[in-house]
């Protein structure tokens, strides 16, 4: 008896019912930025992958104030010319064609390799045509960086709505 391992499973269920109520919260407050608390359950993580994942090649993707989104690969050792973004209806799609290997074909002993670069092939990103103006992208390839920048569509000014007439209440039968 004392060689047996005690799994306090109360305990644990305690803990998936308080994580799960904590989630039902941040849908029933809404989800918010800021810092999290009684008000706000729910935390931004930049360090958490909201996007689509994919291991390789490393990527950031971020929004800046003015709605401009930014995708950014880190492209070291690709040329130019083997690189090819193009627009697939609202996605972004990533095509890159990974440069020989020194010694392809021979037999190579590594004594550490971390280096493997590899082809990029139809990576997706959502980039949505009516929030986002395709026709103004721009992509810069410097020291191994590819920076696409996608500016926002400029909003239209809010059509002028029926003003709505407020009355005190009693005063709606002195009218009529």
């Amino acid at each position: 008896m004392k060689d047996r391992i005690v799994i306090d499973l109360g305990q644990m269920m305690d803990e998936i019912f308080e994580a799960t109520q904590n989630f039902g919260d941040a849908f029933k407050h809404g989800f918010s930025f800021g810092k999290p608390g009684r008000d706000n359950p729910f935390r931004w993580d930049e360090n958490v992958d909201y996007y689509p994942h994919y291991s390789y090649p490393p990527a950031n993707i971020f929004m800046k104030e003015d709605r401009t989104m930014v995708l950014e690969f880190a492209l070291a050792g690709f040329a130019e010319d083997d690189i090819d973004l193009e627009f697939q209806g609202d996605y972004l799609a990533l095509n890159a064609k990974a440069p020989e290997e020194p010694g392809e074909g021979t037999e190579v002993r590594y004594f550490k390799r971390r280096l493997k670069l590899k082809d990029v092939e139809n990576q997706k990103f959502y980039v949505p045509e009516d929030k986002f103006d395709h026709e103004r992208v721009k992509a810069v390839y410097k020291n191994g960086l590819l920076r696409v920048t996608i500016p926002s569509k400029e909003t239209t000014a809010a059509k002028e709505g029926v003003k709505v007439r407020i009355v005190v209440e009693g005063d709606d039968a002195k009218e009529e």
